[in-house]
């Protein structure tokens, strides 16, 4: 049975009012249409961006100066980040998932093969991953609490510590204890895909699950920073909705998150929609590559200090060309399957999704050379 998307359950904590209300008035007020290459100019000629530059760089009108944009980011980028790009790959423990969302690989509703991987099994992948150069991991799993249950997630999070210098997740959200004990075993960051900002399209999205829950979800990297979380990552899933408002919603998400919490670092994923099994006709409609990268540039532009991930659901050659302008952060060797990495798997479990770009870690990290920027598979350091 369907249920109110607005209202919470039982088990979900409930953060005071207003980052929510404000990013959704933002997006119901912002008119992509009303802004004019005047506009643009000025948001270019800005050193500081406001949330209207912004605005103005989401807009059709902005279409005709992705060039001016495009080294207008380069010029922040460097600023920012030097000439490093940064390497990591994502591994999926578990594909289980209690949420029927229709779009994804993984709904509850989806006749694939479903796996879990044991401790054993977890261990083969990350060493796997590590002998191939790899220093940051981002562990995925399906949104199942009975499947992939906090503490199942924590004992990953510790194997990983033993192996890579940098522990992210993206899991189903959480309360802000259990933030708390996944960074006491060693996570350092919480990447949560709103998918859409459209609380109407998202109720017709997501039709059962505590996905469904669309207040939860978005207030998940506040709780994850409260949690004592390092690093939180903000993304919709491109296509499901208008993209410039999901755009723009994402990036005023961030925004008033930054305020609120200075010390965060805030990153950014641009995935668009890709065909999932069973579906392969599932696509992003009206966000082509010239899109895609409009967004990716009026992210770096507002936000010039956050760092920009670009994933494998896009070409070799996007994403080739995005790293020299704007994204400071690349997966290689991506798998969207179970047991994927190590051949000490025999029940390996099916895809999220497919990929665009499946070259390993020494192709990536040769191409980032190539074009005489600096390779980075780990920017920290532990004391």
């Amino acid at each position: 049975m369907e249920t109110n998307p607005l209202q919470y359950e039982a088990d979900m904590q409930v953060l005071p009012q207003g980052v929510m209300e404000e990013v959704l008035r933002r997006r119901e007020t912002f008119q992509p249409e009303s802004y004019t290459r005047s506009d643009v100019k000025r948001a270019l000629c800005r050193a500081n961006r406001t949330p209207e530059d912004f605005a103005a760089l989401l807009s059709p009108a902005a279409g005709d100066s992705l060039e001016e944009m495009a080294q207008a980011a380069k010029s922040e980028t460097r600023r920012h980040f030097g000439n490093a790009v940064q390497i990591f790959t994502p591994l999926y423990i578990a594909n289980y998932c209690e949420n029927y969302c229709i779009y994804c690989g993984f709904n509850c509703h989806n006749k694939i093969k479903r796996a879990r991987l044991n401790d054993e099994e977890i261990d083969e992948e990350m060493k796997a991953i590590r002998r191939e150069g790899l220093e940051e991991i981002l562990i995925l799993t399906g949104e199942s609490r009975k499947m992939s249950d906090v503490k199942y997630i924590g004992e990953a999070v510790k194997k990983a510590r033993k192996y890579f210098k940098m522990v992210g997740l993206e899991i189903y959200p959480l309360n802000v204890d259990e933030y708390a004990y996944l960074h006491a075993c060693g996570a350092d960051s919480v990447t949560v895909f709103q998918e859409t900002y459209d609380l109407q399209r998202y109720e017709k999205l997501h039709l059962a699950g505590h996905k469904r829950v669309f207040p939860y979800r978005i207030c998940a990297q506040e709780r994850a920073l409260m949690g004592g979380m390092r690093g939180v990552g903000f993304a919709a899933l491109l296509g499901l909705s208008d993209f410039r408002r999901d755009a723009f919603a994402t990036g005023m998400h961030a925004y008033l998150l930054q305020r609120k919490y200075p010390q965060a670092e805030i990153s950014f994923s641009c995935p668009r929609l890709r065909p999932i099994l069973h579906n392969d006709k599932i696509n992003p409609k009206d966000v082509h590559e010239p899109q895609l990268l409009q967004i990716i540039l009026a992210y770096r532009l507002f936000m010039p200090f956050a760092s920009i991930t670009i994933s494998t659901r896009e070409r070799e050659e996007f994403r080739n060309h995005v790293i020299g302008f704007a994204a400071t952060k690349i997966s290689a060797g991506s798998k969207t399957g179970i047991g994927e990495h190590s051949h000490a798997v025999s029940h390996a479990g099916d895809d999220q999704f497919e990929i665009a770009d499946t070259r390993g870690f020494d192709a990536v990290y040769a191409e980032i050379k190539a074009q005489g920027l600096q390779p980075v598979t780990n920017d920290s350091v532990f004391v």
